[in-house]
């Protein structure tokens, strides 16, 4: 079937329907493009990449990525407002119990802008591991994240190894198996 165009309609209208049509073709490319990123688990880097380093703040002081080289490093980026961060706080706990004998730190980083909703998160969801604080949101820029929560696993010479966005309690026991992997190629 055909369709004639409207010889009524002049050609800023016509342009004004393309751009929309444009809009909508890339937000459905969007859309599926991380609906495929969040169901893969701990996708590798190919390249593999050095992780960007970074000094944040955090409650007892500052934390710097590179001074941790040696050790295999979980880097979490989080927000109060995201619903599957509490889901992975208790697991990240449960990681650090595990593996931080073994060589794994854990720092989430916190992306909120006001201070007093990662407060109230924190308090209702204490961390047993590291939690950094960017407020300007420019180690995020650094790591390119794409969503929440964003998890970047980096090996002992500060390569990012994997990295998974979202967290999906049907997943845990893939997450860890990455996590232990890594921790054992260490020794």
């Amino acid at each position: 079937m055909r369709t004639q165009r409207n010889t009524n309609q002049t050609p800023t209208e016509w342009r004004g329907i393309t751009k929309r049509f444009l809009h909508a073709f890339l937000l459905l490319v969007t859309i599926s493009t991380l609906l495929n990123l969040q169901q893969s688990v701990w996708a590798s880097e190919t390249p593999a990449t050095l992780a960007p380093d970074f000094t944040l703040p955090t409650s007892s002081g500052a934390v710097q990525l590179s001074t941790l080289k040696g050790k295999v490093v979980l880097v979490d980026f989080w927000a109060s407002w995201c619903g599957p961060c509490r889901d992975s706080f208790p697991w990240m706990n449960a990681m650090h119990e595990k593996y931080a004998s073994q060589g794994l730190e854990i720092i989430a980083i916190n992306v909120d802008q006001e201070a007093t909703e990662a407060q109230k998160f924190l308090e209702e969801l204490p961390a047993k591991f590291t939690v950094a604080f960017d407020p300007e949101g420019k180690t995020p820029e650094a790591f390119n994240v794409m969503g929440m929560p964003s998890a970047y696993l980096i090996d002992q010479h500060g390569t990012i190894h994997s990295q998974h966005i979202g967290f999906h309690n049907s997943k845990k026991s893939e997450y860890e198996a990455a996590i232990s992997a890594l921790v054992q190629s260490r020794h």
